[in-house]
């Protein structure tokens, strides 16, 4: 047996800042993928895999009990297979911010849920809400309080364009120029991120006046720019307000960003050789760089590993 490709993804812009109602913007990176397998002969990493989906089947009975008018799935089957040792084969870095729980909920509620929302059908708003908030619920085993937007990214495989809570729809992104200068890339931190501890830290700051005034006025309103910029391929204005958010985290963020990369950041905005942001909830795993010229960026950050992911 072997399930089909669920993607990563990369959350452009929009960490933290959807959480209290900014823009995102959300892309499928098809560098990364994973899929549902069962294998005769099971690596250590597959018996692993087999046994956290044993926990994640408890919690989705329990889910289907407590919310059977979201979503119910063919628990039966979905035992089965797990008895069989089916496991989740995948490329996608866990805690590196690309979506590792996402693809994984995705691949899941495509095989077993029943009644399932297709990506062939019309999707509509009401529909795609729906999909987010049975994917928020069933990704809440893997780290508390999910958003949904990471299996829903990685179901889809189109461009999410967040525009808030509760309106969100599938876009097109300017096509890429394969030979352009600038670029967007992952800067690999080395360290391995966990996402709650990071929400914990973010929503403790939240209770405080001053943090939450920054948000709006700086955080929001910068990533709010970024989203539109991009979409419109006014890559000026992209840069300089990216450059505007870079500095805004570095100042309020810097709990979220490896102490190694502070200075690397300072750099960035400095020089004007690239600009780095929050990719996921930071912590650790890649960090998003933008630049104007990519091989500036790679001279300036020759010590480190660069994934190019988009290139203007």
């Amino acid at each position: 047996m072997k399930g089909p490709l669920f993607y990563s993804k990369i959350l452009l812009f929009g960490e933290y800042g959807i959480i209290k109602d900014s823009k995102g913007l959300s892309i499928p990176y098809n560098f990364y993928n994973g899929a549902l397998k069962v294998s005769e002969n099971p690596s250590p990493e597959a018996v692993k895999s087999n046994e956290s989906l044993k926990r994640f089947a408890v919690y989705l009975a329990q889910l289907q009990n407590e919310q059977p008018d979201l979503v119910t799935f063919n628990l039966e089957v979905l035992h089965q297979d797990i008895e069989r040792g089916m496991y989740f084969d995948s490329s996608i870095p866990q805690g590196y911010g690309v979506g590792s729980s996402g693809a994984l909920v995705a691949a899941i509620y495509d095989k077993y849920a029943n009644h399932k929302i297709t990506v062939l059908e019309n999707l509509t708003r009401e529909k795609l809400l729906q999909l987010k908030t049975i994917f928020s619920q069933m990704e809440s085993f893997f780290h508390g309080k999910s958003s949904g937007l990471d299996p829903l990214n990685s179901y889809l495989s189109l461009p999410i364009l967040i525009n808030s809570k509760d309106n969100i729809e599938p876009t097109g992104i300017p096509s890429q120029a394969t030979n352009g200068k600038g670029a967007v890339f992952l800067l690999d931190s080395g360290i391995v991120g966990e996402t709650a501890p990071m929400v914990n830290i973010f929503m403790e700051n939240l209770k405080d006046q001053g943090f939450r005034t920054m948000l709006k006025n700086q955080f929001v309103k910068y990533t709010d720019a970024c989203v539109e910029n991009f979409l419109q391929g006014d890559v000026k204005s992209l840069f300089s307000n990216t450059k505007k958010l870079s500095k805004v985290v570095l100042n309020n963020f810097k709990p979220m960003i490896p102490e190694q990369f502070h200075q690397v950041w300072q750099k960035g905005i400095d020089t004007n050789d690239y600009y780095l942001k929050l990719c996921g909830s930071g912590g650790g795993g890649y960090i998003l760089g933008f630049t104007q010229d990519l091989e500036k960026a790679k001279a300036s950050l020759k010590d480190y590993k660069l994934e190019v992911v988009y290139q203007f």
